[in-house]
């Protein structure tokens, strides 16, 4: 076992999301979204540097030292899988490491709306899960994922870096490649993976345009494409992807993606408050032809009011959503005014000064 291995058993008994471990100082774990520093001496830099080192393939080693960053994926048996990323700061090496659990939970088992498993049963077209780093959008994409591998008979391809949830083929032949060690990039991923007869393709994030370009294709082509964005709305979202490419190519690329487009989630993360651990809380925008000519004729900001009045097909907006569960006891008054996007619609439900006083 190694020494490291520990560590990864506390935080997973702490039901911590992420461990932190950083030259010079104690380990931090995050539970239910707060840092809290984990009862041990304070590391050097040659002590975390050898226990890393412990877990790190020698390729991956190189590549560290060579650029000063790294992803990889590591698995402990019986435990979980841990998305590792390795840099360098002042005080010499650090880590972070993410847990992703062993056992994939269903989309109701997450609390998440009807209408995401109807995703997973689209014949073509891209979805984009969207939110901040931290916020659920592999474990929102894993369940989609999930449901298809069960109600399905297609091949589904997963292009990731690293590699997170690891599904086992039931109904569905899934092949999972990693980016620098199955492939080279995102987008050879995706250039190569339309000549390996997939249905399903599911893109870990689109970086760059090259990426986004591919998926937007593959999708038009008749494939049912995943992915996630670094975005906080679904107006936003469809506003960054035109944006991304050049101007003279932003109209073929409206017209191309309102073809293709069939529903963007955006999520956030909340704590519970009546229940330890942590809910989603979703806007969901489905691609209706209203939403599709919207795109197509550059009038995005009109997407909120159809978020509004598409409740029939599953929308909702993400302060809707917040209203549910805040009525419903599971979220705190403060951290609803804090992540909505009315703030003049929650205010009236704080106790105390806004926490950001920026915003008032």
């Amino acid at each position: 076992m190694a020494k490291i291995d520990a560590f990864f058993k506390l935080m997973n008994e702490q039901k911590a999301s992420d461990l932190h471990l950083v030259s010079c100082q104690q380990p931090v774990l995050r539970i239910r979204g707060d840092l809290e520093r984990v009862k041990y001496k304070v590391l050097d830099d040659n002590e975390l540097r050898s226990m890393l080192y412990e877990i790190t393939p020698e390729d991956k080693i190189k590549v560290f030292e060579e650029t000063g960053d790294l992803d990889f994926s590591y698995e402990i048996a019986g435990l979980a899988r841990y998305r590792a990323n390795y840099f360098v700061q002042k005080n010499g090496i650090g880590a972070v490491f993410r847990e992703i659990p062993s056992e994939i939970l269903s989309v109701e088992q997450l609390g998440l709306p009807p209408v995401v498993s109807r995703l997973a049963l689209l014949p073509r077209g891209i979805v984009i899960v969207t939110g901040p780093t931290g916020s659920g959008k592999s474990t929102t994409l894993a369940a989609i994922i999930d449901e298809a591998n069960r109600k399905r008979r297609d091949h589904i391809i997963t292009v990731e870096d690293p590699i997170e949830f690891v599904h086992t083929s039931k109904n569905c032949l899934i092949n999972h490649r990693e980016v620098g060690t199955h492939t080279r990039t995102f987008s050879a991923a995706l250039r190569a993976s339309l000549r390996e007869d997939p249905d399903i393709i599911l893109v870990g994030e689109m970086r760059d345009l090259e990426t986004m370009r591919l998926a937007i294709e593959a999708a038009a082509t008749g494939h049912l494409v995943f992915s996630t964005l670094h975005t906080q709305s679904a107006a936003k979202t469809i506003d960054r992807i035109i944006e991304v490419f050049p101007v003279g190519e932003q109209a073929q690329i409206r017209s191309t993606l309102a073809d293709g487009i069939r529903a963007v989630i955006s999520q956030a993360l909340f704590k519970r408050i009546d229940l330890k651990g942590r809910i989603a809380v979703l806007e969901i925008l489905i691609a209706t032809q209203a939403v599709r000519a919207m795109i197509r004729e550059s009038k995005t900001h009109q997407i909120a009011s159809v978020l509004q009045t598409g409740k029939k097909y599953g929308m909702q907006t993400l302060d809707d959503a917040i209203s549910t569960h805040l009525r419903a006891g599971r979220i705190s008054p403060t951290e609803a005014y804090m992540k909505c996007v009315d703030k003049e619609k929650f205010r009236g439900n704080l106790t105390e000064s806004p926490p950001d006083f920026t915003e008032v």
